[in-house]
């Protein structure tokens, strides 16, 4: 049985059950005939939809090129096509911390300086995490932060980067705080934190060492 709301009013209406501070969602569309999964993927093409048999899965985030707005649009662009379906939630939603929203102001490489004096002696490796106050805050960060390789993982406001004392993968010491530096000069209030830190690594063939954070190798 086909969805009597069109595409985009479903899109509206499943917008306003999601929970405050979402970051992002999958969702899926199953068209209502045989055929105009291509057809609506072409459509939808911005948003780099996943086609699986008669079905489209989508990533929807908050803000950004696959944002609320964006999907709209797109969405009101397959109802003009005659193309209808249903669209539906998939899997859990992903929504910020709490606490990235209570970040104290402080200097971030006043935290650096701070951090650094507290590791031992022989240090090598650190992975480092630097978390925001609000996603709004991602693009104009990842900017300042772009020499350290800066990355993102699950729901976290905020990035990871390597540091490397001597050699191997990862920003010297001496730029990790220059780009925090430019975080505070930017206005972009943070904290800090090690993730992990070696001391006296000696890669052998490699670039480094191996971080495992929340069983994962990163």
């Amino acid at each position: 049985m086909l969805h009597a709301m069109g595409l985009a009013a479903q899109w509206d209406a499943m917008a306003a059950r999601l929970p405050a501070g979402w970051q992002e969602i999958g969702v899926r569309l199953r068209p209502g005939h045989d055929g105009d999964a291509q057809r609506a993927a072409v459509l939808l093409g911005q948003l780099g939809p996943g086609l699986a048999g008669e079905e489209l899965h989508l990533r929807v985030t908050a803000q950004g090129a696959a944002g609320p707005g964006v999907v709209r649009r797109l969405l009101a662009r397959v109802d003009a096509q005659g193309i209808d379906g249903t669209l539906e939630l998939t899997g859990d939603v992903s929504t910020a911390p709490e606490r990235a929203a209570e970040l104290p102001v402080r200097s971030l490489a006043a935290s650096w300086d701070e951090l650094e004096s507290a590791l031992p002696d022989d240090w090598s490796d650190l992975l480092c995490l630097v978390e925001l106050r609000s996603s709004d805050e991602l693009g104009p960060a990842a900017l300042e932060l772009a020499p350290l390789n800066p990355s993102r993982h699950g729901g976290t406001v905020g990035f990871r980067f390597r540091v490397a004392r001597r050699f191997g993968y990862g920003a010297a010491p001496e730029m990790a705080r220059r780009c925090l530096a430019r975080l505070d000069e930017a206005g972009i209030p943070g904290a800090l934190r090690v993730l992990e830190a070696f001391s006296e690594t000696q890669p052998v063939l490699t670039q480094g060492p191996t971080f495992v954070v929340s069983d994962r190798a990163v």
